[in-house]
């Protein structure tokens, strides 16, 4: 775990020549994480306010949207993040989306995607959903919401601080795998599930 004891890095490299959009770029993981916890928080209280589904379907709306966030978490990564840069645009956008990341894994600024640009995209997944789903998304999507920023916590977590000796300790052996060892293989960061279901954990075992 080597890489994860090194000191925490403020700034990494500069992206963009703009000051703005080079500035939008960082920002202290407790602004996304604050901001996604109270978006999920104002959408619980439509949904307690206005809604009449009973309790016990609220409560499995949310886990179930809990459950869809770790799912997309993990597409995303494996997919979009990770995107074969066949094209010279193509290796632009996956530099800029994640490749960055992986150049430079202790930026404490950059553990998180823009909160402009995540939450406009998490607004456009609930008018989306919405349409879908109806009322039902004001308890669906803040089990989304808030599995994101627990994801952003443990992200963090695994990035500035050092092994844990706890039950939380293979998300941080997985991540720094996937980082140093082997990009290919452990996508989830908050949960090893989908790599166990759609087989992308190690052929072998690696050590760090």
């Amino acid at each position: 775990m080597t890489a994860y004891n090194e000191p925490k890095q403020v700034g990494g490299k500069v992206l963009f020549a703009n000051p703005i959009l080079e500035k939008l770029t960082h920002w202290p993981i407790g602004v996304p994480i604050t901001l996604f916890v109270a978006y999920a928080g104002l959408l619980l209280t439509i949904h307690v306010i206005y809604s009449s589904v009973s309790i016990p379907l609220s409560i499995l709306l949310f886990f179930l949207g809990w459950i869809f966030f770790s799912w997309t978490e993990y597409q995303v990564h494996r997919y979009l993040f990770h995107l074969s840069p066949m094209t010279l645009a193509r290796k632009k956008f996956q530099y800029l989306m994640h490749g960055v990341h992986h150049a430079h894994p202790n930026d404490t600024d950059r553990l998180a995607m823009p909160p402009v640009l995540s939450i406009a995209t998490a607004t456009l997944l609930l008018l989306a959903l919405r349409f879908l789903m109806g009322n039902f998304v004001f308890a669906f999507m803040p089990g989304f919401l808030l599995g994101y920023a627990f994801y952003l916590f443990i992200h963090y977590l695994v990035h500035v601080h050092r092994l844990p000796n706890n039950i939380f300790k293979h998300l941080w052996i997985n991540h720094a795998i996937h980082h140093h060892r082997d990009e290919k293989v452990l996508f989830g960061v908050s949960s090893p599930a989908w790599d166990y279901v759609y087989g992308t954990l190690p052929k072998k075992q690696l050590k760090l």
